[in-house]
């Protein structure tokens, strides 16, 4: 990864974007409710399908969108996998702040979001 000016993020670019192939292919495949389906089933052997890489399955089975983003993950494809699981933007926004869910809510509330 390239450094840049924003600490504690991932610069998605073209080396990211090759490195997030397989996951980035296998988010897409989620617009189909029945590879949703197909996934939640059978997770690994779905994950295995679309090849990814050890350091990819890892941050699937963690559930933790910005380690996905470090594994090559494009946000706006994630948003399909993080909504298989369960997460809403205020999850996510606490994994990427490391608050917790309600402290993150509060947070936006007080910021008067």
């Amino acid at each position: 990864m390239k450094p840049h000016g924003i600490p504690g993020t991932v610069l998605f670019d073209d080396a990211q974007a090759q490195k997030g192939l397989a996951l980035n292919r296998m988010c897409f495949s989620f617009n189909s409710a029945a590879n949703r389906e197909a996934f939640r089933n059978d997770e690994d052997g779905y994950c295995q399908k679309y090849g990814l890489t050890p350091e990819q399955r890892a941050a699937v089975k963690s559930r933790n969108v910005l380690k996905l983003i470090e594994a090559g993950g494009n946000i706006y494809y994630l948003a399909k996998l993080a909504g298989i699981f369960g997460l809403n933007v205020q999850d996510i926004g606490a994994q990427q702040t490391g608050m917790s869910v309600d402290a993150f809510k509060e947070k936006l509330a007080t910021a008067g979001r």
